[in-house]
């Protein structure tokens, strides 16, 4: 994302906080429904800003789109719907379809990566994790530029990222078959060392050192593998959400985008009024991913703050509660609360890719509603 500091993001007051959004699609094969590695035409593909603003991902068969920082989620929406308009273009002249899902629902028989020095180290060190079917995911940018901040803002955002995962739960699919979990992407990605629940750190010091031991004991390459949940973008001034599925529906994602945005706003408040982050065993905070990822918003989730179970939804108010001020601050409450409205009566990504398959009895008709809701806005 082509990060531009603004007023906003340097003055003291940070009631009102930029955004931007990372999104990964895949290329299906209008036939099989078969991964298809042609992302290379769909770039070349690409025209005007839409060319400028994407990016080549770790599979032939993934590309990724990236907004520029936004002040609002008008503005946010409408660069999404361009985006991927754009994309599915390119992708029908390459003669694929742009799928906005996240993870492979059928197969992937083309699984080298693209010949770029970095991704070729990548699959030297972890080898066939490397080469699992692809998945894509959804990155929320929140503008942040003090580092110190960014980093105490993560350690607060533990204990409210699986509630944010269980709404973005999309991948119920594989290898042609429900998985049993609203994301199996989540599960794929455990495979890698370097992906999951953000640690606790002390500070910025902290973060770093940590960071540099991690690198010198081979778990990561360098810097930018650091693929936990929740980070201080180690490219731009930001604190950058990485948790959840890709969304087929646009309003899906910018309503994620809206409760990032303002979750973290909210947390800044707290950091500076000195609240300290709530105390929270990894295993525990482990537990509430795998169970956001098993059951999205259709059962329940670990309470990480007051322990044990609860409904999905019950959690989803809770949070609406504390970050309602800064939702309203930002002038985003009256969307929010639509769009949570039609996600409780509709359901997740997930859920609605299983009504589909439930209904039609063929994983051909899940693929052709994931291909027209992707590019619909």
């Amino acid at each position: 994302m082509a990060y531009r500091p603004t007023a906003v993001d340097t003055a003291p007051d940070l009631s009102t906080l930029t955004l931007g959004v990372e999104e990964e699609y895949l290329l299906l094969d209008p036939g099989s429904g078969w991964n298809l590695p042609v992302a290379d035409q769909v770039l070349a593909a690409l025209r005007g800003p839409a060319r400028d603003q994407s990016r080549q991902e770790f599979r032939h068969s993934m590309v990724e789109m990236v907004t520029p920082v936004c002040a609002g989620l008008t503005e946010l929406r409408a660069h999404l719907v361009a985006l991927r308009r754009s994309a599915a273009e390119a992708a029908t002249a390459a003669g694929a379809r742009l799928v906005a899902v996240g993870a492979t629902p059928v197969a992937e028989p083309h699984r080298t990566v693209p010949d770029e020095p970095r991704y070729h180290a990548m699959s030297r060190r972890y080898g066939p994790v490397a080469h699992d079917p692809a998945v894509c995911g959804c990155h929320v940018h929140v503008g942040l530029s003090d580092r110190e901040l960014a980093v105490q803002v993560c350690n607060h955002l533990r204990v409210w990222l699986p509630v944010v995962q269980a709404i973005t739960t999309n991948s119920p699919l594989h290898d042609g078959y429900d998985t049993g979990h609203a994301s199996w992407r989540a599960m794929q990605l455990e495979r890698w060392p370097s992906i999951g629940p953000t640690p606790y750190f002390d500070s910025a010091a902290d973060y770093d050192r940590t960071v540099d031991q991690l690198i010198a004991a081979g778990i990561m390459l360098d810097a930018a593998m650091v693929y936990w949940y929740a980070r201080p973008s180690p490219t731009y001034p930001t604190v950058e959400v990485r948790v959840g599925d890709v969304c087929t529906e646009v309003d899906d994602a910018v309503l994620v985008a809206a409760l990032v945005r303002s979750l973290v706003a909210t947390l800044v408040d707290d950091v500076r009024a000195g609240v300290s982050a709530p105390d929270v065993r990894d295993c525990l905070v482990a537990a509430a991913h795998w169970r956001a990822a098993h059951d999205g918003l259709d059962g329940d989730l670990i309470d990480l703050r007051a322990g044990g179970t609860r409904p999905a939804w019950a959690l989803v108010d809770e949070l609406m509660a504390v970050i309602a001020p800064a939702l309203l601050r930002h002038g985003d409450l009256g969307y929010v609360l639509a769009q949570l409205a039609r996600l409780r009566r509709d359901g997740t990504g997930a859920t609605r890719q299983r009504q589909v398959l439930d209904r039609a009895g063929d994983l051909r008709a899940v693929l052709d509603d994931l291909v027209v809701r992707t590019a619909a806005g």
